[in-house]
């Protein structure tokens, strides 16, 4: 059975591991990223560092990278990485990994993976399309078809982050970080003082603050998804993220929302769920991708 190298390079953390070709992992690991400190040539000193490693004690057929960034994905490099990642933008992962090991490497943005990564073996199984958001930080956005990312005309398609509403950009106001700050603004706390979970402890006490704060990023979240699912109509809307933890207490609120911005014939044709597979969805999904690829 063929076994391929998984990395998944987010800005905190690294996730690698060998994935066999049914889709189990025999093994899984992480480490820092350090990208702030180390840059775009840190990364890849760490990818080198993983794919000798794993190569030298295991046969290997190929290497699937999932990396934060926007990726020029039939050239396996980053053409945009904002400020977090010094120095990314530009690097060509694809061909200096097969230049010096040898084996084939693809690689795709991390949050195009895990939308590959539901459509294939998560929320979105079985469904024709799927949209699929990470909501953290920031929000990002895949949109899947028939099983192939939509990449748009220069690699952009989904980038719905920047989508403008009413009160700004999509990110600005409907991102679990936003939720953070607006809660710290109005308590008179410092942002380092609270977190996501200690806003929803205090919610689901009755904290009047907190419960107004999560129906307004709620709101926003539904706005925002509807004017996509205008365009593109997805089968099903699979939510990620770490906040998307509170899955009990948010879907109620967001089926709501998202049902007061869509006509009743879209919204009943949209299905609203969650994503499942948590903290391995880069590295599954770029191992999908790779599998897409070389069955062409």
């Amino acid at each position: 059975m063929k076994q391929y190298i998984c990395i998944d390079i987010g800005g905190t953390s690294i996730k690698y591991g060998i994935i066999k070709e049914d889709g189990v992992f025999l093994i899984t690991d992480e480490m820092p990223t350090e990208a702030k400190e180390k840059g775009g040539e840190g990364i890849m000193e760490k990818v080198r560092f993983i794919v000798a490693d794993y190569k030298n004690r295991y046969e290997i057929d190929g290497v699937c990278i999932s990396t934060a960034g926007m990726v020029d994905w039939k050239k396996g490099c980053i053409i945009h990485a904002s400020s977090l990642i010094p120095n990314y933008t530009g690097t060509k992962i694809k061909e200096r990994v097969e230049e010096e090991f040898g084996i084939p490497c693809e690689v795709e943005n991390d949050v195009n993976c895990a939308g590959l990564a539901e459509f294939y073996g998560g929320a979105g199984k079985g469904c024709e399309s799927s949209l699929c958001l990470t909501i953290g930080t920031g929000i990002g956005g895949s949109f899947v078809y028939r099983g192939e990312i939509f990449h748009g005309f220069s690699g952009s398609g989904c980038e719905i982050g920047y989508m403008h509403l009413p009160e700004g950009e999509f990110q600005d106001l409907g991102a679990s970080s936003v939720l953070v700050k607006n809660v710290a603004k109005k308590k008179g706390l410092k942002e380092g003082e609270l977190n996501g979970k200690m806003i929803f402890e205090q919610a689901k006490a009755g904290d009047a603050i907190c419960i107004e704060a999560i129906e307004k990023m709620c709101d926003v979240l539904g706005m925002g998804i509807a004017n996509i699912c205008y365009v593109l109509n997805p089968e099903i809307v699979i939510l990620g993220g770490g906040i998307m933890a509170q899955k009990q207490y948010l879907e109620p609120i967001l089926k709501n929302s998202l049902e007061k911005y869509l006509i009743p014939f879209v919204a009943s044709h949209t299905k609203l769920a969650f994503a499942q597979n948590e903290n391995q969805a880069g590295m599954l999904g770029a191992y999908y991708h790779f599998k897409n690829i070389h069955a062409r």
